[in-house]
């Protein structure tokens, strides 16, 4: 139990020093448009080819899942939107960009460290906590909402395209749906998430990267503790928010 909050106090002090002011925001803008291309960008063919077949995997179960003649054909569709927009998106993929972008993140700062880069940013004065750090987490909070738009856009249409080649539903019962009872809030709910899971996946496999002692066989290591640990952050975030968000 001590080992947890040592670690909970090694990590806020290293928050500390990762938000100190910086000394050139020039340098800063640069790493964060780099950050956006490697954790953003480059993730964005997993996210549409997962969302695509998730969404129709949804609709298909939906469908024939509702077998009573009471329940309404549009049933499909609002399922679907209700599952993609509120648990989905924002959740699944954010477990997923932790095994990538999390894993991807620990190694190269743990690089970094056991190969002493990190000690020559320091001799030379520099804050390596916030030069290293600050810009993935800058670009994670900003590309994030992002790319989660992107999953539940596509995760909607491949619902369409499934349930309407598979003859679960037709275009129009679907479409209906997906339109039926919506709550702008439950957007804002998942965004909310979406930020929080962010910040959650960068600065947690930042601290893990960072703090890397040994060598090449440590580096591995370190990555599978942040993956492990920042999922079940993600998790238990995500607890939080949702009885924040539902028990009005």
């Amino acid at each position: 139990m001590l080992q947890v909050f040592h670690h909970i106090g090694k990590y806020f002090l290293l928050l500390k020093r990762v938000f100190a002011r910086p000394q050139k925001w020039s340098v800063y803008r640069r790493q964060i448009s780099y950050e956006i291309e490697s954790i953003g960008i480059s993730s964005l063919p997993i996210i549409s080819i997962i969302s695509m077949f998730m969404g129709g995997i949804i609709t298909i179960q939906a469908a024939f899942g509702f077998t009573s003649p009471w329940v309404p054909l549009y049933a499909v569709g609002f399922t679907t939107r209700e599952s993609v927009l509120l648990e989905f998106s924002p959740t699944v993929i954010s477990l997923i960009l932790a095994g990538k972008v999390g894993s991807n993140i620990a190694s190269e700062i743990g690089t970094m460290r056991i190969t002493e880069q990190i000690d020559a940013l320091e001799i030379m004065g520099i804050n390596s906590a916030s030069y290293l750090i600050l810009p993935k987490i800058l670009a994670s909070v900003i590309i994030f909402p992002f790319l989660i738009a992107i999953s539940m856009f596509l995760g909607l249409l491949g619902g369409y395209l499934m349930g309407v080649s598979s003859g679960a539903c037709t275009g129009y019962e679907y479409i209906y749906g997906i339109q039926a009872f919506f709550e702008p809030w439950k957007l804002y709910y998942s965004f909310t998430k979406v930020e929080v899971f962010a910040f959650i996946i960068t600065s947690v496999s930042s601290y893990f990267g960072y703090f890397t002692t040994g060598g090449a066989l440590e580096v591995g290591k370190s990555s599978t503790r942040a993956v492990v640990y920042t999922s079940i952050l993600i998790l238990f975030f995500g607890l939080i928010i949702t009885n924040l968000f539902f028990n009005r």
